[in-house]
């Protein structure tokens, strides 16, 4: 498990709303299997439905084709 805070504050790099989706969707490739929205992202692009696109994001990302429905 890990919170969504500890993402962007490990990887400093992360500067807007677009790449914070390509790190949710690589950490869950690399096999993490919770992960904890524990604070909104406070990009400027960040979307109203934040929350659930980084959850369908992070879903789909670690989840085989095979067993998606």
């Amino acid at each position: 498990m890990a919170n969504l805070s500890d993402l962007i504050i490990s990887h400093p790099e992360i500067v807007d709303y677009e790449d914070l989706e390509r790190l949710v969707a690589d950490a869950a490739k690399s096999g993490m299997i919770l992960l904890y929205m524990d604070l909104k992202p406070d990009f400027p692009d960040t979307p109203r439905d934040w929350q659930q696109r980084l959850e369908v994001i992070f879903y789909n990302a670690g989840t085989p084709k095979s067993l998606r429905k």
